[in-house]
């Protein structure tokens, strides 16, 4: 694996734009999981755009607009200094996105009270990176493929849902490729990624335990 093909595995697979693929594989495989099934598909692509400008577009407008008022100096965030405040303001704009899809949006807060679960799982991994961060740097990319990957097998097995075996093991996939990707480029110590890893399985686990 060479530098630009880590690199593009780094950008195409963002901690937090897998909360989107991830609500993307539900919606298409498994819709009756996440209370979408009653949905037309115009409604569907609607809401996953919704979902995408608030735990996507939002979070990254704010870390832009931090490098570009050089409170950091990559969107990347590399630095451990740096990703307090950039993780802090991703943390209040997901939990804002919870608030907002489990109690403010009607029908989908009474019909899908599901996507504020995941949303809040989601919110408690960046706390979890975030105060981790305060003294070591744990991997987010791993935290956010180790959470994909812990919800979907969890779902599968809990419901029993066999239609995301497949996008299970596509998953798996692309997590070999992202984590040795995120070595390639030094980002991360094979601790640092393990231990993000297991944080999201963890994470995503207990969210649907409880939850679902």
């Amino acid at each position: 694996m060479n530098n630009r093909i880590a690199l593009i595995l780094s950008v195409v697979f963002h901690p937090l734009i897998l909360t989107s693929y991830l609500f993307a594989l539900l919606f298409i495989f498994s819709p009756d999981l996440v209370g979408v099934s009653a949905f037309e598909l115009p409604a569907l692509g609607s809401l996953l755009l919704l979902l995408f400008l608030n735990t996507f577009i939002a979070p990254s407008l704010v870390v832009y607009y931090f490098q570009k008022m050089g409170i950091i100096s990559t969107m990347h965030v590399d630095d451990l200094a740096e990703r307090r405040l950039p993780y802090l303001a991703c943390i209040i704009i997901y939990a804002l996105a919870t608030y907002l899809f489990g109690w403010q949006l009607q029908p989908i807060s009474e019909m899908a009270p599901q996507i504020s679960f995941i949303l809040g799982g989601a919110t408690v991994s960046l706390l979890v990176v975030t105060v981790v961060s305060l003294f070591w740097k744990i991997s987010a990319h791993a935290t956010g493929i180790g959470g994909t990957i812990g919800m979907i097998t969890c779902l599968l097995m809990r419901n029993d849902e066999a239609q995301l075996l497949g996008p299970l093991i596509v998953t798996l996939l692309i997590a070999g490729w992202l984590l040795s990707a995120r070595l390639h480029l030094n980002a991360h110590t094979p601790a640092q990624i393990f231990v993000g890893f297991l944080s999201g399985i963890m994470v995503s686990s207990l969210t649907v335990y409880f939850f679902f």
